[in-house]
């Protein structure tokens, strides 16, 4: 669909309830103040559900709120009022840019060969171990119940006093996993030298290659992380590198195990 706001609303104004006429009517009223207003504060002051929007928004052909907004701003592009849109419009595609650039340069630094012999250690192994802290804990427990249904035993464990016990408890055939976006986490690093220390095979997820327990594991796989972090203040930074690594891993896991 094609056409200027107001040619769009000539077009399908028949198709219309009646809250949408009203709320098309609000917009027109007040055009100005839309480039500055969500779709939670327009739902606010033309008193209408967030629903009765984004319903209108499709049957004037838009995807959404922010899209009629950007189309807004090209028609307008001459009122100072619309700038702001262009500027939320460049932060979202550089957030999302951000996330795209982790996925595929994490793939990028992915080597087929080291994945390989990483899914050979599991199928070998015993047991399957693994230790993780903090938001890694949301990837490793994804990863242990994978190889649960591919009727591997594994096992997650994220408290630091057991992570320490049971490092220097291992059986022999077992194999730990580490999953850290860092690699400096203090009970991480001490299982690691533990493991080593009992000859115990060891595999590190991380995004630090320089990190103590990259330099402790057997293998490690490596992804990329951004500097950008939207939550400065705050260690909650992306685990999507790490979540990609993870994936591509069971998913070669499983074939690997399907066929032997």
């Amino acid at each position: 669909m094609n056409g200027t706001f107001l040619a769009r609303i000539s077009q399908y104004a028949e198709k219309m309830s009646e809250a949408e006429l009203y709320l098309i009517l609000y917009i027109r009223e007040n055009l100005d103040t839309i480039p500055e207003l969500s779709i939670v504060r327009l739902s606010e002051d033309a008193n209408v559900s967030t629903a009765t929007i984004v319903r209108t928004m499709k049957k004037l052909g838009y995807n959404g709120f922010t899209d009629f907004k950007i189309r807004l701003k090209d028609e307008n592009d001459q009122n100072p009022n619309f700038s702001i849109i262009e500027q939320v419009d460049e932060e979202i595609k550089d957030a999302i840019l951000k996330n795209e650039q982790e996925v595929m340069r994490t793939i990028e630094m992915l080597n087929s060969g080291l994945i390989e012999d990483i899914v050979q250690k599991i199928l070998h192994s015993s047991r399957v171990i693994l230790f993780a802290r903090g938001f890694s804990e949301l990837i490793a427990k994804e990863m242990e119940v994978k190889l649960q249904l591919l009727n591997k035993y594994a096992e997650l464990h994220d408290d630091p006093n057991i992570i320490r016990t049971k490092s220097k408890r291992l059986e022999q055939g077992d194999l730990v996993i580490f999953v850290s976006l860092n690699g400096y986490t203090e009970e991480l690093v001490d299982a690691a030298r533990s493991c080593q220390q009992n000859e115990t095979s060891t595999i590190t997820l991380t995004c630090n290659k320089n990190s103590p327990l990259a330099a402790l594991a057997e293998l490690t796989l490596t992804g990329y992380k951004s500097e950008t972090s939207y939550f400065p203040d705050y260690e909650v930074r992306s685990r999507l590198p790490l979540q990609v690594i993870s994936r591509i891993l069971l998913d070669a896991y499983a074939i690997r195990a399907g066929k032997s």
